[in-house]
């Protein structure tokens, strides 16, 4: 079994609490919330609103459940009582201190409106995602090798517990992805979404198609878009959206469709080895997915709102990733090759010096042993891209 891993937020939870009377972790289940906040705050408090019990004080009498508690503490799924949320905005403005609570949630569409309803200006908000590798390689549970985490993924419960990826993913399916998202949609065609789970990991660095998927899967493109809305709030699914400039090219204005977890793609895709895995006629685009949801949570873990784009314009130029989340926007094209080859960089070049984007930022980042500099670009090694 695992020791605890440090998650790179958890500096950043420590100063939100230094900041802010409440602090709400959002991400998507088993991702450990929980453990990251009470590893945290030791001192404080715990209540798990997922027990019947606990839940149901909560919602008979809101008043005493915070009143009868410590000044300090950490409500776990505080989504389930939406009463609390007057009531803490009650608590935490009589005592005017930061640091009082610490509120959990996966249901992030709920969590947010009640947030909004009660706690607007109130809060720090955080989003804590599976493990990154970077995490898992600084704990020394994975290796150099980025295709054995490709395959297994970040969520914790893989590495705290010896469960084969099978019986673990189909479990997480089953019990929180239909139980949670297709409950909270009112779903009756269970069979309709979880086709829609399986399309969706076939189009993971494509170009989604609303309408398209509508007919594949023979329901409303309303229903779609309802769907598709309800799994990115549940941090499953996220979209990359295009690079739009005032460029005289003409631009796609579709979206890219990436999981945040390539373990739950994999199994999605019926992928059970590494092997499976680099011969798979999709790897090209799991790699991708790889290395987009990881630059994603390298964001969130220190508390920024990641902005990356693609590039595709009617010339068929194309560039993966447009990272402007820092001062220094930095552009990557993306192979699953283990050979670095010139024309890699080609279109890469083209773009970047039409967005005036500087030669240290172009990369190539492919599965190759080290990284190295040529005249276009650096030439990164996809191990070296993720522990940045």
């Amino acid at each position: 079994m695992a020791d605890y891993v440090e998650r790179q937020l958890e500096s950043k939870l420590a100063d939100m609490a230094q900041w802010f009377p409440i602090v709400a972790i959002t991400g998507p289940r088993q991702s450990g919330k929980s453990t990251l906040a009470r590893h945290a705050f030791p001192q404080y408090d715990y209540v798990n609103l997922e027990d019947p019990q606990i839940r149901a004080s909560a919602l008979e009498d809101p008043v005493s459940f915070i009143r009868n508690r410590p000044d300090h503490l950490i409500i776990d799924e505080a989504q389930y009582a939406p009463d609390l949320f007057s009531m803490i905005q009650v608590a935490s403005d009589e005592r005017n201190t930061p640091g009082q609570y610490i509120l959990t949630g996966s249901q992030n569409f709920h969590m947010m409106q009640h947030i909004g309803q009660s706690l607007a200006g109130r809060v720090g908000l955080l989003k804590l995602l599976p493990f990154s590798y970077q995490e898992l390689w600084e704990s020394s549970l994975t290796s150099k090798d980025t295709d054995p985490f490709t395959l297994r993924g970040g969520y914790p419960r893989l590495y705290s517990a010896s469960i084969p990826l099978d019986i673990y993913f189909q479990s997480y399916i089953e019990t929180y992805i239909e139980r949670d998202v297709a409950g909270l949609l009112g779903v009756r065609d269970r069979t309709a979404f979880r086709k829609l789970l399986y399309a969706c990991a076939h189009l993971a660095g494509r170009l989604v198609n609303i309408s398209s998927l509508a007919n594949d899967i023979d329901v409303s493109t309303a229903t779609i878009r309802s769907w598709l809305s309800m799994l990115e709030s549940s941090y499953l699914i996220f979209f990359q959206q295009p690079y739009h400039a005032n460029l005289k090219k003409r631009l796609t204005k579709k979206p890219k469709l990436y999981f945040y977890d390539t373990g739950l793609l994999c199994h999605l895709l019926h992928i059970e080895t590494t092997g499976e895995l680099v011969s798979h006629a999709l790897f090209g685009e799991i790699f991708e997915n790889l290395i987009i949801a990881e630059t994603a949570k390298c964001s969130f873990n220190t508390a920024k709102t990641p902005e990356l784009y693609f590039y595709r314009d009617d010339s068929k130029r194309e560039v993966d990733l447009l990272d402007y989340t820092l001062s220094r926007p930095q552009a990557a094209e993306i192979k699953s090759s283990r050979t670095y080859h010139a024309k890699y960089a080609t279109q890469l070049t083209s773009v970047c010096n039409d967005l005036s984007i500087d030669r240290q930022d172009r990369f190539v980042i492919a599965r190759v042993e080290d990284t190295y500099h040529t005249d276009n670009c650096t030439v990164s090694s996809a191990h070296d891209w993720l522990i940045r």
